[in-house]
């Protein structure tokens, strides 16, 4: 159920996710792909690398900053194990690569820029995940 407490997160967060990619574009010319910007975390590295490094830890000190400020972090709840999360990160990774980008990518920057490439590979992003969402919760 939506309150108004999770309305006004899901608002102030993509502004931050907004902000993050207009900031990105702006001063270094590159799109806010994580899918992108990990997979250049390994060798060869370039002059980009400390840059790269400092976006995926602020993906990790957000999380941090949302216990210090709420005093708790959000509700995660896992009901597969650590198998089927390893296999869906793989499928997640190799899906990555194959579309030559991610939802951030594609559907933040790609869409924002009216890129068709984008606009079509988001909305199979969203129709593969409504589906997947369907088969699971009702067992097809």
């Amino acid at each position: 159920m939506m309150t108004l407490s999770t309305a006004l997160t899901a608002l102030a967060g993509g502004a931050l996710i907004g902000l993050a990619a207009v900031l990105m574009m702006g001063l270094t010319g590159r799109i806010a792909g994580v899918s992108g910007i990990a997979a250049r975390l390994l060798p060869p590295w370039d002059g980009a690398l400390p840059g790269r490094i400092a976006f995926i830890a602020g993906l990790v000190v957000a999380a941090l900053a949302v216990r210090v400020v709420t005093g708790h972090l959000p509700p995660l709840t896992l009901e597969v194990g650590p198998v089927a999360l390893a296999i869906a990160g793989l499928l997640v990774g190799f899906g990555a690569v194959w579309g030559n980008g991610c939802t951030s990518g594609h559907g933040v920057c790609g869409i924002a820029s009216l890129s068709s490439r984008s606009i079509v590979a988001t909305l199979v992003f969203m129709m593969t995940a409504i589906a997947t969402t369907f088969i699971v919760r009702h067992g097809m």
